[in-house]
């Protein structure tokens, strides 16, 4: 079932949406990504003790540069990144990026939909980051 999901998610782009959604049970509410500009961005994730940096591009866009701190889980794996999302603590915040912030909108809604309590969505994504970065 997360498998379809994340495929769903990947083979069409969300409309954005900011506040709650219905679940597929149309029972439980879920809180929902909050796209933030990254000064947005970079100011939250600095006052947040309960922050996790998420990369979710593939392993190549990686070896290319990434955000200090930041664990990989490369959202195109499908089951494998599934199994992966589920071994984060949900309680943790998580700030998302991919390469232009399409990919991680995506996962960003996905970790909503598997019950984390807050993600963030870095707009412009890495190709406009211009934060520190790593170079491996």
């Amino acid at each position: 079932m997360c498998l379809k999901i994340l495929l769903n998610f990947i083979e069409r782009r969300e409309e954005k949406k900011i506040g709650y959604l219905y679940g597929a049970n149309n029972h439980k509410l879920l809180n929902t990504m909050k796209d933030l500009s990254q000064e947005e961005w970079q100011k939250k994730l600095q006052e947040d003790e309960k922050a996790v940096i998420l990369d979710v591009r593939t392993q190549e866009e990686v070896d290319e540069g990434y955000i200090p701190e930041a664990k990989n889980i490369d959202i195109y794996k499908g089951q494998g990144f599934i199994n992966e999302v589920e071994k984060l603590d949900k309680s943790k915040h998580y700030y998302i990026y991919c390469r232009s912030g399409k990919r991680s909108a995506q996962a960003c809604s996905l970790l909503d939909q598997m019950g984390f309590e807050e993600t963030y969505n870095l707009l412009g994504g890495f190709s406009e980051w211009e934060g520190e970065t790593i170079e491996d």
